[in-house]
């Protein structure tokens, strides 16, 4: 069970991180926080040394859920099937499977948001972001790199290309998706990139 300080600080964290989302991050105050999350100056201060200590701290928890899931799925996927490019392909399905079953639009990344102000950002939190992409780079250039070991692909291509173009069509779609109200954006970008990967490396 969460104490009362782990539940004030998530309450902090998902408050901050949804009028982030909404607003940017310059545009949200501490006060807005405080507010929504009825939290007072006092018990934000307890947790946090101010904004920017903040917006570290979304940074990283966003990104940790994220890993999460993408661990969760990889998991899942693996589990049915042997061959490492249907294991891919399964993973894209489970994810689709995944933002198909949220009930509202997808509410928006937290790293999109951030690298738009990253002027406004410290050099830790900047780095924090960077690393967190290298790292769903390096995990889907992991699966790339098993699929090469199996199947040639028709065309040559860059696997750290092709890693990094989960993650854009991933920040792209959830564009879309809020620009039109519509997870499918979202998730037709992803069956889009399923399609390439076996267009890429399926036998004829």
């Amino acid at each position: 069970m969460a104490t009362r300080a782990n539940s004030s600080r998530e309450r902090i964290l998902s408050t901050a991180e949804s009028l982030i989302l909404q607003k940017g991050f310059a545009g949200t105050t501490i006060d807005e926080i405080l507010e929504k999350s009825a939290i007072t100056k006092g018990g934000f201060f307890y947790h946090f040394n101010g904004k920017m200590d903040l917006a570290r701290a979304i940074v990283e928890r966003y990104i940790s859920m994220d890993n999460e899931v993408f661990d969760e799925l990889s998991a899942q996927a693996d589990k049915l099937s042997e061959d490492p490019l249907q294991q891919t392909l399964i993973f894209l399905n489970l994810f689709t499977d995944m933002v198909g079953g949220l009930t509202s639009v997808h509410p928006g990344c937290v790293v999109a948001v951030f690298t738009y102000e990253a002027q406004m950002l410290d050099q830790d939190i900047q780095d924090a972001m960077r690393e967190g992409m290298l790292g769903w780079r390096e995990m889907m250039a992991k699966r790339i790199e098993k699929i090469q070991e199996k199947y040639r692909p028709r065309l040559e291509t860059s696997t750290e290309a092709l890693a990094d173009m989960f993650s854009s069509l991933l920040e792209g779609g959830i564009i879309l998706a809020r620009l039109y109200g519509d997870n499918q954006a979202l998730i037709s970008q992803v069956q889009a990139y399923r399609s390439h990967l076996r267009l890429l490396f399926e036998p004829a």
